[in-house]
């Protein structure tokens, strides 16, 4: 009884310690389902079923990121300014699951359409080094990676909307160069933990596994070292009006971005990405002006059909409209969706970090997600070697937001 008191004590501490959210903004609740709903007809008129599914996934991702504020840039920057681990092993348990997940599915090829399954497994070069190197950069100055630039236009953050425009010129160049970088610069075969190595799947999955608990035990004995401060309380509910309007615990997301990505997987055969979609509308764009577009390297072969199609049929566009949307879902559950202000100086990260993170992205073979996680979650070595880049440029991009306005986390502060 004593210690069921004392947890009770401690969960009620937490409830009030938490900012309070502001009531649901129904008229934006109501305008956002029935724009779901009206694009959800949509794909179901003139699309195969699988894009109504990914819209729906989508919109579970986005709902997901903005409740939990489940970010890449913010981890990385929490880690090396201060120390803190806690959002980094967030992401070792969500790789964790996903790795677990992805194993069976990678092995025996399940699909919900009988296309098969394939991870992203990509080159290690200098392309990926160079492109991961920019994107840790990007993200810092612009203010989110690729899935935190979704959610954030989706939770009304109005300088990632010009974050956003510049990752799609940025990811645009990056496809017109990108032949230079694959084809005339030096790279590794693709190396893959599971087919590459003779471990087979299950032992590529518990090499993960002890890697992803080594990468945890090392950010808790810098966190210990460096005292570094503890994340902040997000605003918040209880009961279960927790699940719709409050915001979830790390951890909680971390499993359901697993799982979703593993059903992304198995729905269109491929892991959850969200970059390519960039470069598809940037050139879509950049061909209405007249472009010769169709001459690119990177839109030869497979991917000159995504070219000529409707961006509607590429599923990764349709899973990114899923993200914002979700998200504006869920800020407006909680009462929280406003456009903030925006100055010169965040205006002006915002351009070199959309174009840094496009860029980057395309030269990387992906972002935070498609190379990162769903390279990791893949079992492929260019999500490890993306990771040491990208928090590298990370390092760099600290001495850099300064210039442009943006804070940087201090020893004494607490953050969400």
């Amino acid at each position: 009884m004593e210690a069921t008191r004392k947890v009770q004590q401690l969960t009620n501490q937490v409830n009030n310690s938490a900012p309070k959210l502001n009531n649901p903004q129904m008229s934006l609740i109501i305008g956002g389902l029935i724009a779901g709903a009206i694009l959800m007809t949509y794909l179901m008129v003139t699309q195969k079923m699988i894009q109504p599914l990914l819209l729906v996934i989508g919109l579970l991702l986005g709902y997901t990121l903005f409740h939990a504020r489940f970010g890449f840039t913010s981890a990385f920057r929490r880690l090396m300014s201060v120390g803190n681990g806690q959002a980094l092993r967030s992401h070792m348990l969500m790789l964790a699951v996903a790795v677990t997940l992805f194993a069976p599915i990678l092995a025996f090829g399940f699909s919900f359409f009988g296309t098969g399954a394939s991870g992203y497994v990509s080159p290690v070069g200098i392309s990926l080094i160079v492109g991961a190197f920019m994107f840790g950069i990007g993200m810092q100055l612009g203010g989110g990676c690729a899935s935190g630039t979704l959610y954030a236009v989706g939770g009304g953050r109005s300088v990632m909307f010009i974050t956003l425009l510049f990752f799609i010129v940025g990811s645009t160049i990056g496809a017109y160069h990108l032949p230079f970088w694959t084809e005339e610069l030096p790279a590794f075969e693709p190396i893959s933990l599971a087919t590459s190595t003779g471990l087979g799947y299950g032992g590529a999955w518990f090499l993960s596994i002890l890697l992803f608990g080594l990468i945890a035990w090392i950010t808790l004995v810098v966190e210990r070292k460096n005292n570094g401060p503890k994340m902040a309380p997000l605003p918040s509910t209880t009961g279960w009006k927790r699940i719709f309007r409050g915001s979830w615990p790390l951890f909680a997301a971390a499993i359901a971005l697993a799982a979703l990505n593993a059903l992304t997987l198995m729905t269109r055969g491929q892991p959850w990405g969200v970059t390519s979609a960039f470069a598809l509308w940037g050139s879509k764009v950049a061909q209405f002006f007249g472009v010769d577009v169709a001459s690119w390297g990177y839109w030869q072969g497979a991917n000159a059909a995504v070219l000529e199609s409707s961006i509607f049929a590429d599923s990764t566009t349709v899973l990114n409209l899923g993200v914002i949307l979700g998200a504006f879902l869920a800020s407006a559950a909680g009462g929280l969706f406003k456009f903030s202000k925006v100055t010169g100086k965040n205006a002006t990260a915002s351009v070199i970090g959309g174009l840094l993170m496009g860029y980057g992205a395309r030269l990387a073979f992906g972002c935070n997600i498609g190379a990162y996680f769903g390279g990791i979650a893949s079992f492929s070595l260019h999500g490890y070697v993306w990771g040491i880049l990208a928090l590298a440029g990370t390092f760099v991009a600290l001495y850099l937001r300064p210039l442009f306005g943006l804070s940087v986390p201090k020893p004494k502060d607490s953050f969400c």
